[in-house]
């Protein structure tokens, strides 16, 4: 994380991945986990990089403030 970078605090939805997911194994949406990867997140119902709202997905940006967020049970 940078220094001009809020850390993340809320926890992502159940759909989104990342590369790191699978770098780290931990597969937790509660732990941004982008530092292993690349970066890159796809949603998982979509398949790409656009979520069913057409937005992009990212570890920041898919919270409940979505329409299409799904909580981790």
């Amino acid at each position: 994380m940078s220094d001009n970078q809020l850390p993340i605090v809320g926890v992502a939805c159940r759909h989104l991945r990342s590369k790191g997911m699978y770098v780290t194994g931990t597969m937790n949406p509660r732990v941004d986990d982008g530092a292993m990867g690349d970066g890159y997140c796809w949603c998982n119902k979509t398949q790409n990089m656009l979520g069913p709202d057409d937005q992009f997905v990212n570890r920041d940006g898919c919270d409940a403030s979505r329409p299409c967020y799904e909580q981790v049970l």
